[in-house]
Protein backbone atom coordinates (compact mmCIF):
# COMPACT_ATOMS: atom_id res chain seq x y z
CA UNK A 1 0.00 0.00 0.00
CA UNK A 2 2.90 1.97 0.67
CA UNK A 3 3.44 2.14 -3.43
CA UNK A 4 -0.04 4.26 -3.51
CA UNK A 5 1.76 7.02 -1.19
CA UNK A 6 2.82 9.52 -4.13
CA UNK A 7 -0.33 9.23 -6.10
CA UNK A 8 -2.37 10.14 -3.07
CA UNK A 9 -0.27 13.24 -2.64
CA UNK A 10 -0.25 13.77 -6.19
CA UNK A 11 -4.04 13.80 -6.49
CA UNK A 12 -3.92 16.04 -3.16
CA UNK A 13 -1.81 18.61 -4.24
CA UNK A 14 -3.98 18.73 -7.91
CA UNK A 15 -6.94 18.87 -5.92
CA UNK A 16 -5.56 21.64 -3.76
CA UNK A 17 -4.05 23.78 -6.80
CA UNK A 18 -7.57 23.85 -8.40
CA UNK A 19 -10.12 24.07 -5.48
CA UNK A 20 -8.07 27.94 -4.90
CA UNK A 21 -7.96 28.52 -8.18
CA UNK A 22 -11.34 28.16 -8.47
CA UNK A 23 -12.18 30.15 -4.67
CA UNK A 24 -9.89 32.88 -7.09
CA UNK A 25 -11.90 32.99 -9.66
CA UNK A 26 -15.36 31.96 -8.52
CA UNK A 27 -16.06 32.98 -4.95
CA UNK A 28 -17.12 36.44 -3.84
CA UNK A 29 -15.76 38.48 -0.90
CA UNK A 30 -18.84 37.27 1.09
CA UNK A 31 -18.36 34.15 0.73
CA UNK A 32 -15.06 34.06 1.63
CA UNK A 33 -15.78 36.00 4.48
CA UNK A 34 -18.03 33.25 5.38
CA UNK A 35 -15.42 31.00 5.38
CA UNK A 36 -13.46 33.09 7.31
CA UNK A 37 -15.51 33.80 10.35
CA UNK A 38 -15.95 29.88 10.38
CA UNK A 39 -12.57 29.15 11.30
CA UNK A 40 -11.36 27.81 8.11
CA UNK A 41 -9.83 31.35 7.23
CA UNK A 42 -6.26 29.77 7.58
CA UNK A 43 -6.47 27.69 4.07
CA UNK A 44 -5.85 30.59 1.94
CA UNK A 45 -3.05 32.07 3.89
CA UNK A 46 0.14 32.22 2.01
CA UNK A 47 -1.86 32.06 -1.28
CA UNK A 48 -0.78 34.74 -3.40
CA UNK A 49 -4.79 35.88 -4.05
CA UNK A 50 -4.92 36.30 -0.61
CA UNK A 51 -4.37 38.38 2.12
CA UNK A 52 -6.69 37.84 5.14
CA UNK A 53 -6.01 39.45 8.20
CA UNK A 54 -8.02 40.60 11.35
CA UNK A 55 -8.99 44.07 11.54
CA UNK A 56 -10.12 45.73 14.58
CA UNK A 57 -12.86 48.20 14.88
CA UNK A 58 -14.49 49.94 17.69
CA UNK A 59 -18.25 49.37 16.53
CA UNK A 60 -17.58 45.99 14.67
CA UNK A 61 -15.40 44.57 17.03
CA UNK A 62 -13.21 42.32 14.59
CA UNK A 63 -14.20 42.23 10.80
CA UNK A 64 -12.51 40.60 7.59
CA UNK A 65 -9.93 42.10 5.24
CA UNK A 66 -9.10 40.52 2.26
CA UNK A 67 -6.58 41.95 0.04
CA UNK A 68 -7.69 41.57 -2.95
CA UNK A 69 -10.92 41.87 -3.73
CA UNK A 70 -11.92 42.79 -0.09
CA UNK A 71 -13.75 44.78 2.42
CA UNK A 72 -12.54 46.54 5.57
CA UNK A 73 -12.52 49.70 7.64
CA UNK A 74 -10.42 51.82 4.99
CA UNK A 75 -13.25 50.87 2.31
CA UNK A 76 -10.76 48.55 0.13
CA UNK A 77 -12.40 46.94 -2.48
CA UNK A 78 -15.19 46.55 -4.77
CA UNK A 79 -12.55 47.59 -7.62
CA UNK A 80 -10.10 44.41 -7.71
CA UNK A 81 -6.69 45.42 -6.75
CA UNK A 82 -5.17 46.73 -3.42
CA UNK A 83 -5.08 50.63 -2.41
CA UNK A 84 -2.13 52.68 -1.76
CA UNK A 85 -1.92 56.10 -1.45
CA UNK A 86 -1.10 56.83 -4.90
CA UNK A 87 -3.44 54.48 -6.72
CA UNK A 88 -5.40 56.92 -7.70
CA UNK A 89 -2.73 57.56 -10.50
CA UNK A 90 -4.26 55.21 -12.39
CA UNK A 91 -8.00 56.58 -12.76
CA UNK A 92 -9.09 59.82 -14.49
CA UNK A 93 -8.34 62.94 -11.99
CA UNK A 94 -11.08 65.89 -12.89
CA UNK A 95 -10.19 68.98 -11.76
CA UNK A 96 -5.98 69.15 -11.95
CA UNK A 97 -4.33 71.77 -12.48
CA UNK A 98 -1.71 71.54 -14.98
CA UNK A 99 2.11 72.22 -14.14
CA UNK A 100 4.71 73.14 -16.66
CA UNK A 101 7.56 71.17 -14.70
CA UNK A 102 7.30 68.12 -13.93
CA UNK A 103 10.66 67.74 -11.92
CA UNK A 104 9.50 70.71 -9.84
CA UNK A 105 5.62 69.20 -8.75
CA UNK A 106 8.26 65.84 -7.61
CA UNK A 107 10.30 67.71 -5.91
CA UNK A 108 7.51 69.58 -4.01
CA UNK A 109 5.66 66.28 -3.14
CA UNK A 110 8.90 64.46 -1.67
CA UNK A 111 8.94 67.82 0.55
CA UNK A 112 5.52 67.20 1.68
CA UNK A 113 6.11 63.63 2.42
CA UNK A 114 8.84 64.52 4.74
CA UNK A 115 6.76 67.30 6.63
CA UNK A 116 4.75 66.59 9.98
CA UNK A 117 1.09 65.81 9.64
CA UNK A 118 -1.31 68.32 10.26
CA UNK A 119 -3.25 66.21 12.53
CA UNK A 120 -3.40 63.34 14.11
CA UNK A 121 -4.85 59.74 13.74
CA UNK A 122 -5.99 60.16 17.60
CA UNK A 123 -7.90 63.31 16.96
CA UNK A 124 -9.03 61.27 13.65
CA UNK A 125 -10.74 58.29 15.62
CA UNK A 126 -11.85 60.94 17.91
CA UNK A 127 -14.28 62.74 15.21
CA UNK A 128 -15.55 59.83 13.54
CA UNK A 129 -16.64 58.81 16.98
CA UNK A 130 -17.92 62.11 17.84
CA UNK A 131 -19.88 61.78 14.17
CA UNK A 132 -21.05 58.18 14.86
CA UNK A 133 -22.79 60.20 17.65
CA UNK A 134 -24.41 62.64 15.68
CA UNK A 135 -25.42 59.62 12.68
CA UNK A 136 -27.54 57.51 15.45
CA UNK A 137 -29.21 61.01 16.43
CA UNK A 138 -27.53 61.67 19.71
CA UNK A 139 -25.31 64.80 18.29
CA UNK A 140 -25.86 67.62 16.17
CA UNK A 141 -23.08 68.84 13.31
CA UNK A 142 -21.84 72.06 12.32
CA UNK A 143 -19.76 72.95 9.71
CA UNK A 144 -18.90 76.08 8.23
CA UNK A 145 -15.99 78.80 6.95
CA UNK A 146 -14.13 80.54 4.13
CA UNK A 147 -15.52 79.72 0.83
CA UNK A 148 -11.66 79.65 -0.19
CA UNK A 149 -8.71 80.04 2.40
CA UNK A 150 -6.67 83.26 1.55
CA UNK A 151 -2.34 82.66 1.78
CA UNK A 152 -2.45 86.03 3.12
CA UNK A 153 -5.12 85.41 6.02
CA UNK A 154 -4.34 87.11 9.06
CA UNK A 155 -4.70 85.11 12.39
CA UNK A 156 -7.58 88.20 13.37
CA UNK A 157 -9.49 86.75 10.21
CA UNK A 158 -9.07 82.69 11.66
CA UNK A 159 -10.04 83.91 15.02
CA UNK A 160 -13.01 86.17 13.53
CA UNK A 161 -14.58 82.71 11.94
CA UNK A 162 -13.81 80.78 14.87
CA UNK A 163 -15.97 82.90 17.18
CA UNK A 164 -18.60 83.26 14.77
CA UNK A 165 -18.69 79.28 14.68
CA UNK A 166 -18.49 78.82 18.66
CA UNK A 167 -21.71 81.70 18.98
CA UNK A 168 -23.56 79.46 16.40
CA UNK A 169 -22.95 75.87 18.23
CA UNK A 170 -24.31 77.87 21.14
CA UNK A 171 -27.28 79.08 19.54
CA UNK A 172 -27.70 75.18 18.08
CA UNK A 173 -27.00 73.36 21.62
CA UNK A 174 -29.32 75.07 23.77
CA UNK A 175 -32.00 75.00 21.00
CA UNK A 176 -31.31 71.30 20.59
CA UNK A 177 -30.29 69.89 24.15
CA UNK A 178 -27.46 68.05 22.02
CA UNK A 179 -23.67 68.18 21.66
CA UNK A 180 -22.61 70.35 18.87
CA UNK A 181 -19.94 68.57 16.57
CA UNK A 182 -17.51 71.62 15.25
CA UNK A 183 -15.89 71.25 11.96
CA UNK A 184 -14.37 74.38 10.53
CA UNK A 185 -13.67 74.94 6.90
CA UNK A 186 -10.08 75.94 8.14
CA UNK A 187 -6.80 74.85 7.75
CA UNK A 188 -6.73 73.66 4.24
CA UNK A 189 -9.33 74.81 2.30
CA UNK A 190 -7.13 76.37 -0.80
CA UNK A 191 -8.64 74.42 -3.70
CA UNK A 192 -11.49 75.22 -5.69
CA UNK A 193 -13.34 73.42 -8.44
CA UNK A 194 -14.41 75.11 -11.97
CA UNK A 195 -16.68 74.90 -14.26
CA UNK A 196 -14.18 76.20 -17.27
CA UNK A 197 -10.77 75.60 -17.49
CA UNK A 198 -10.15 78.78 -18.70
CA UNK A 199 -11.66 82.22 -18.45
CA UNK A 200 -12.10 84.45 -20.61
CA UNK A 201 -11.80 88.48 -20.44
CA UNK A 202 -12.01 91.16 -23.14
CA UNK A 203 -10.56 88.84 -25.85
CA UNK A 204 -7.99 87.12 -23.36
CA UNK A 205 -7.44 84.19 -22.36
CA UNK A 206 -6.32 83.03 -19.26
CA UNK A 207 -6.42 79.65 -17.10
CA UNK A 208 -9.13 79.75 -14.37
CA UNK A 209 -8.25 80.37 -10.80
CA UNK A 210 -8.16 77.22 -9.10
CA UNK A 211 -7.70 78.20 -5.27
CA UNK A 212 -4.01 79.66 -3.73
CA UNK A 213 -2.77 76.15 -3.34
CA UNK A 214 -2.58 76.53 -7.03
CA UNK A 215 -2.36 79.82 -8.57
CA UNK A 216 -3.32 83.61 -8.26
CA UNK A 217 -6.98 85.07 -8.56
CA UNK A 218 -5.18 88.19 -10.45
CA UNK A 219 -5.81 88.15 -14.26
CA UNK A 220 -2.42 87.79 -15.13
CA UNK A 221 -0.30 85.05 -17.17
CA UNK A 222 2.24 84.92 -14.22
CA UNK A 223 -0.85 85.14 -11.72
CA UNK A 224 -2.65 82.04 -13.08
CA UNK A 225 -0.11 79.77 -14.08
CA UNK A 226 -0.36 76.90 -11.58
CA UNK A 227 3.03 76.76 -9.58
CA UNK A 228 3.73 73.72 -7.32
CA UNK A 229 5.35 75.42 -4.75
CA UNK A 230 2.41 77.33 -3.58
CA UNK A 231 1.39 73.68 -2.03
CA UNK A 232 4.17 74.25 0.38
CA UNK A 233 3.19 78.12 1.45
CA UNK A 234 -0.43 76.21 1.65
CA UNK A 235 1.13 73.66 4.31
CA UNK A 236 2.73 76.56 6.27
CA UNK A 237 -0.32 78.36 6.49
CA UNK A 238 -2.36 75.16 7.30
CA UNK A 239 -0.20 74.38 10.13
CA UNK A 240 -0.09 77.73 11.55
CA UNK A 241 -3.96 78.39 11.35
CA UNK A 242 -4.70 74.62 12.73
CA UNK A 243 -2.60 75.25 15.80
CA UNK A 244 -4.31 78.66 15.89
CA UNK A 245 -7.75 76.51 16.07
CA UNK A 246 -6.30 74.02 18.64
CA UNK A 247 -5.48 76.79 20.97
CA UNK A 248 -8.53 78.82 20.67
CA UNK A 249 -10.42 75.89 21.56
CA UNK A 250 -8.60 74.65 24.34
CA UNK A 251 -7.30 78.11 25.92
CA UNK A 252 -9.97 79.38 27.43
CA UNK A 253 -11.26 81.73 24.32
CA UNK A 254 -14.31 78.89 24.25
CA UNK A 255 -15.31 79.19 28.12
CA UNK A 256 -18.95 79.48 28.49
CA UNK A 257 -18.53 81.87 31.17
CA UNK A 258 -17.56 84.62 28.30
CA UNK A 259 -20.52 83.67 26.33
CA UNK A 260 -21.68 87.24 26.55
CA UNK A 261 -17.83 88.38 25.67
CA UNK A 262 -17.13 87.18 22.67
CA UNK A 263 -16.93 90.30 21.10
CA UNK A 264 -20.54 90.84 21.25
CA UNK A 265 -21.37 94.07 23.43
CA UNK A 266 -20.40 96.22 19.86
CA UNK A 267 -23.24 94.53 17.72
CA UNK A 268 -25.94 93.17 20.51
CA UNK A 269 -28.13 95.94 20.37
CA UNK A 270 -28.20 96.87 17.20
CA UNK A 271 -29.75 93.97 15.79
CA UNK A 272 -32.99 91.51 16.15
CA UNK A 273 -29.94 88.57 15.98
CA UNK A 274 -27.83 90.16 18.28
CA UNK A 275 -30.25 90.76 20.94
CA UNK A 276 -31.59 87.17 20.91
CA UNK A 277 -28.07 86.00 20.98
CA UNK A 278 -27.60 87.92 24.14
CA UNK A 279 -30.92 86.64 25.51
CA UNK A 280 -29.48 83.00 25.33
CA UNK A 281 -26.32 83.52 26.88
CA UNK A 282 -27.91 85.49 29.79
CA UNK A 283 -29.96 81.67 29.83
CA UNK A 284 -26.92 80.31 29.47
CA UNK A 285 -25.64 81.91 32.48
CA UNK A 286 -28.52 81.27 34.79
CA UNK A 287 -28.06 77.73 33.73
CA UNK A 288 -24.42 77.92 34.93
CA UNK A 289 -24.93 79.57 38.12
CA UNK A 290 -27.83 76.72 39.46
CA UNK A 291 -25.10 73.96 38.43
CA UNK A 292 -22.52 75.53 40.70
CA UNK A 293 -24.96 76.08 43.43
CA UNK A 294 -25.50 72.14 43.04
CA UNK A 295 -21.69 71.95 43.54
CA UNK A 296 -20.81 71.70 39.84
CA UNK A 297 -17.66 74.14 39.00
CA UNK A 298 -18.31 76.26 35.96
CA UNK A 299 -14.66 75.85 35.94
CA UNK A 300 -14.75 72.10 34.60
CA UNK A 301 -13.11 71.57 31.67
CA UNK A 302 -16.25 70.71 29.65
CA UNK A 303 -17.76 74.49 30.32
CA UNK A 304 -14.11 75.99 29.75
CA UNK A 305 -12.78 74.01 26.27
CA UNK A 306 -14.04 72.04 23.41
CA UNK A 307 -12.75 70.92 19.94
CA UNK A 308 -13.09 72.12 16.85
CA UNK A 309 -11.66 70.05 13.83
CA UNK A 310 -10.21 71.22 10.73
CA UNK A 311 -11.81 70.08 7.01
CA UNK A 312 -11.74 70.80 3.58
CA UNK A 313 -12.48 69.38 -0.16
CA UNK A 314 -9.58 66.61 -0.82
CA UNK A 315 -9.24 68.19 -4.38
CA UNK A 316 -5.86 68.15 -5.15
CA UNK A 317 -4.59 65.04 -5.14
CA UNK A 318 -0.84 65.45 -4.96
CA UNK A 319 -0.99 67.58 -2.37
CA UNK A 320 -3.24 65.11 -0.64
CA UNK A 321 -1.13 62.42 -1.03
CA UNK A 322 2.03 63.96 -0.10
CA UNK A 323 0.65 64.30 3.42
CA UNK A 324 -1.18 60.88 3.94
CA UNK A 325 0.53 59.32 6.72
CA UNK A 326 0.95 55.56 8.02
CA UNK A 327 0.73 54.14 11.67
CA UNK A 328 3.06 51.65 12.27
CA UNK A 329 1.11 49.65 14.81
CA UNK A 330 -1.70 49.36 12.86
CA UNK A 331 -1.18 49.85 9.43
CA UNK A 332 -3.93 52.73 8.57
CA UNK A 333 -3.41 55.38 6.44
CA UNK A 334 -4.78 58.76 7.22
CA UNK A 335 -5.02 62.49 5.23
CA UNK A 336 -3.01 64.02 7.66
CA UNK A 337 -3.79 67.38 6.06
CA UNK A 338 -7.34 67.59 8.08
CA UNK A 339 -9.13 65.93 10.61
CA UNK A 340 -12.28 65.68 7.76
CA UNK A 341 -11.94 65.69 4.19
CA UNK A 342 -14.77 65.52 1.01
CA UNK A 343 -15.60 65.25 -2.36
CA UNK A 344 -16.87 67.48 -4.15
CA UNK A 345 -20.09 67.46 -6.63
CA UNK A 346 -17.57 67.90 -9.12
CA UNK A 347 -14.92 64.87 -8.77
CA UNK A 348 -17.59 61.92 -7.26
CA UNK A 349 -17.64 59.92 -9.96
CA UNK A 350 -17.60 55.91 -9.39
CA UNK A 351 -14.26 55.17 -11.90
CA UNK A 352 -12.32 58.58 -10.60
CA UNK A 353 -9.41 59.19 -8.97
CA UNK A 354 -10.80 60.79 -5.95
CA UNK A 355 -13.31 58.05 -5.46
CA UNK A 356 -10.05 55.55 -5.42
CA UNK A 357 -7.94 57.90 -3.18
CA UNK A 358 -10.49 58.61 -0.40
CA UNK A 359 -11.64 54.62 -0.32
CA UNK A 360 -8.71 53.83 1.32
CA UNK A 361 -8.34 56.70 4.14
CA UNK A 362 -8.68 55.88 7.79
CA UNK A 363 -10.51 59.86 7.93
CA UNK A 364 -14.00 60.26 8.51
CA UNK A 365 -14.91 61.49 5.12
CA UNK A 366 -17.89 63.16 3.13
CA UNK A 367 -19.58 63.45 -0.26
CA UNK A 368 -21.35 66.36 -1.49
CA UNK A 369 -24.92 65.07 -3.29
CA UNK A 370 -26.36 67.64 -5.65
CA UNK A 371 -29.45 66.78 -7.52
CA UNK A 372 -28.06 64.87 -10.50
CA UNK A 373 -27.28 62.10 -7.86
CA UNK A 374 -28.89 58.67 -8.79
CA UNK A 375 -30.27 56.38 -5.80
CA UNK A 376 -27.97 53.49 -7.53
CA UNK A 377 -25.50 55.88 -7.57
CA UNK A 378 -25.48 56.65 -4.09
CA UNK A 379 -25.39 53.49 -2.86
CA UNK A 380 -22.67 52.27 -5.02
CA UNK A 381 -20.61 55.47 -3.32
CA UNK A 382 -21.43 54.33 0.38
CA UNK A 383 -20.28 50.71 -0.54
CA UNK A 384 -17.16 51.75 -2.36
CA UNK A 385 -16.57 53.94 -0.01
CA UNK A 386 -17.74 52.71 3.74
CA UNK A 387 -18.22 49.15 2.90
CA UNK A 388 -17.86 47.97 6.41
CA UNK A 389 -20.60 50.86 7.05
CA UNK A 390 -19.18 52.10 10.20
CA UNK A 391 -21.21 54.72 11.44
CA UNK A 392 -19.48 58.54 11.39
CA UNK A 393 -16.87 57.10 8.64
CA UNK A 394 -19.32 58.47 6.00
CA UNK A 395 -21.04 62.13 5.51
CA UNK A 396 -23.59 62.74 3.03
CA UNK A 397 -23.74 66.47 2.25
CA UNK A 398 -26.76 67.52 0.07
CA UNK A 399 -26.52 70.58 -2.39
CA UNK A 400 -29.66 70.72 -4.07
CA UNK A 401 -30.79 73.99 -4.34
CA UNK A 402 -34.30 75.67 -2.49
CA UNK A 403 -36.15 74.82 -5.58
CA UNK A 404 -34.93 71.12 -6.05
CA UNK A 405 -35.00 69.97 -2.41
CA UNK A 406 -38.28 68.71 -1.80
CA UNK A 407 -38.10 66.60 -5.00
CA UNK A 408 -34.34 65.55 -5.17
CA UNK A 409 -33.56 64.53 -1.52
CA UNK A 410 -36.46 62.63 -0.38
CA UNK A 411 -35.59 59.32 -2.89
CA UNK A 412 -31.83 59.35 -1.57
CA UNK A 413 -32.96 58.91 1.70
CA UNK A 414 -35.23 56.21 0.84
CA UNK A 415 -32.73 54.36 -0.30
CA UNK A 416 -30.28 55.05 1.85
CA UNK A 417 -32.47 54.03 4.53
CA UNK A 418 -34.30 50.69 2.54
CA UNK A 419 -30.10 49.58 2.63
CA UNK A 420 -29.31 50.11 5.82
CA UNK A 421 -26.41 52.22 4.92
CA UNK A 422 -25.15 54.58 8.09
CA UNK A 423 -24.20 57.77 7.18
CA UNK A 424 -24.75 61.26 8.67
CA UNK A 425 -26.87 63.36 6.30
CA UNK A 426 -26.09 67.01 6.24
CA UNK A 427 -27.49 70.36 4.48
CA UNK A 428 -25.39 72.84 2.56
CA UNK A 429 -28.24 75.46 1.70
CA UNK A 430 -25.11 77.34 -0.39
CA UNK A 431 -24.04 76.00 -3.50
CA UNK A 432 -27.49 75.30 -5.08
CA UNK A 433 -28.52 78.57 -4.49
CA UNK A 434 -25.95 80.90 -6.11
CA UNK A 435 -27.08 83.46 -9.12
CA UNK A 436 -25.06 86.25 -10.40
CA UNK A 437 -26.96 90.00 -10.48
CA UNK A 438 -26.62 92.45 -13.28
CA UNK A 439 -24.05 94.17 -12.48
CA UNK A 440 -21.67 90.74 -12.05
CA UNK A 441 -21.51 90.20 -8.93
CA UNK A 442 -22.01 86.45 -7.48
CA UNK A 443 -24.35 86.18 -4.78
CA UNK A 444 -27.32 83.98 -2.52
CA UNK A 445 -30.39 84.62 -1.29
CA UNK A 446 -30.85 84.24 2.92
CA UNK A 447 -34.02 83.30 2.16
CA UNK A 448 -33.48 80.67 -0.26
CA UNK A 449 -30.32 79.44 1.74
CA UNK A 450 -33.22 79.08 4.52
CA UNK A 451 -36.29 77.57 2.11
CA UNK A 452 -33.49 74.93 1.75
CA UNK A 453 -32.53 74.02 5.20
CA UNK A 454 -36.10 73.71 5.42
CA UNK A 455 -36.99 71.75 2.86
CA UNK A 456 -33.69 69.10 4.54
CA UNK A 457 -35.31 69.04 7.62
CA UNK A 458 -38.80 68.39 6.27
CA UNK A 459 -37.62 65.73 3.81
CA UNK A 460 -36.11 64.01 7.18
CA UNK A 461 -39.15 64.06 8.72
CA UNK A 462 -41.16 62.57 6.19
CA UNK A 463 -39.12 59.84 5.53
CA UNK A 464 -38.54 59.21 9.30
CA UNK A 465 -34.53 59.53 8.90
CA UNK A 466 -32.44 61.83 11.21
CA UNK A 467 -30.94 65.19 9.78
CA UNK A 468 -27.54 65.29 10.70
CA UNK A 469 -26.63 68.74 10.48
CA UNK A 470 -25.29 71.65 8.46
CA UNK A 471 -22.23 73.33 6.11
CA UNK A 472 -22.54 77.04 5.47
CA UNK A 473 -19.53 79.01 3.94
CA UNK A 474 -19.59 82.05 6.04
CA UNK A 475 -16.92 84.16 7.56
CA UNK A 476 -17.02 85.97 11.06
CA UNK A 477 -17.23 89.47 9.30
CA UNK A 478 -19.88 91.88 8.11
CA UNK A 479 -19.18 91.75 4.54
CA UNK A 480 -21.54 91.73 2.02
CA UNK A 481 -21.53 88.90 -0.15
CA UNK A 482 -25.13 87.86 0.48
CA UNK A 483 -28.14 89.40 -0.17
CA UNK A 484 -31.15 89.65 2.82
CA UNK A 485 -31.01 88.85 6.20
CA UNK A 486 -31.98 91.10 9.28
CA UNK A 487 -29.41 93.63 7.50
CA UNK A 488 -31.12 94.17 4.32
CA UNK A 489 -28.54 93.71 2.13
CA UNK A 490 -29.53 94.78 -1.34
CA UNK A 491 -27.76 93.31 -4.78
CA UNK A 492 -26.78 97.23 -4.83
CA UNK A 493 -24.84 96.94 -0.96
CA UNK A 494 -22.78 94.25 -2.63
CA UNK A 495 -20.10 96.58 -3.57
CA UNK A 496 -19.35 97.83 -0.57
CA UNK A 497 -17.27 95.00 1.20
CA UNK A 498 -17.37 91.92 -1.33
CA UNK A 499 -14.17 90.44 -0.01
CA UNK A 500 -14.62 87.09 -1.31
CA UNK A 501 -12.27 85.11 -3.48
CA UNK A 502 -14.47 82.95 -5.02
CA UNK A 503 -18.03 82.34 -4.00
CA UNK A 504 -20.53 84.49 -1.86
CA UNK A 505 -19.92 84.06 1.98
CA UNK A 506 -22.96 84.85 4.79
CA UNK A 507 -21.32 87.45 6.71
CA UNK A 508 -21.47 87.08 11.05
CA UNK A 509 -25.28 88.56 11.34
CA UNK A 510 -26.69 86.20 8.49
CA UNK A 511 -24.96 83.25 9.97
CA UNK A 512 -26.10 83.48 13.46
CA UNK A 513 -29.27 84.67 12.41
CA UNK A 514 -29.55 81.21 10.44
CA UNK A 515 -28.72 79.41 13.54
CA UNK A 516 -31.20 80.86 15.17
CA UNK A 517 -34.09 79.66 12.70
CA UNK A 518 -32.11 76.38 12.64
CA UNK A 519 -32.42 76.03 16.98
CA UNK A 520 -36.16 76.65 16.86
CA UNK A 521 -36.74 73.89 14.53
CA UNK A 522 -34.56 71.53 16.37
CA UNK A 523 -36.67 73.20 19.61
CA UNK A 524 -39.70 72.22 17.72
CA UNK A 525 -38.28 68.17 16.96
CA UNK A 526 -37.49 67.28 20.57
CA UNK A 527 -40.89 69.12 21.86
Amino acid sequence: SFHFIPIYIFFFFWFWFWFVFVVEKMLNESTVGFIYTCGVGNVFRGHRSFEVRAVLSEEKGVGVNLGRNGIGLSGVGLRGDSWSPSSWRGFPARQQPVYENGEELEEVEQRLRRMPGLVSLEEVDRLQSELADVCRGQAFLLQGGDCAESLTESAAGITDTIRALFKMAVVLLWGSFLPVVKVGRVGGQFAKPRSEDFENRGGVSLPSYRGEIINGPGFTLDERTPDPQRMLRAYNHSAGGTNLVRALSSGGFADLRNVKQWGLADWSGKTQGGQAYFETARKIEEAMKFMEACGIESSNPIFSSTTVYTSHEGLLLPYEEGLVRREDASGRYFASSGHLIWIGERTRQLDGAHVEFFRGLSNPIAVKVGPTMKPDELLTLCEVLNPSNIPGRLTLISRMGSSKIETGLPPLLRAVKREGREVVWVCDPMHGNTYKTPSGFKTRSWSAIMQEVRGFFDAHALEGTHAGGVHFEMTGREVTECVGGTNEITEDLLKERYESLCDPRLNFSQSLELAFEIAEILEGRRM
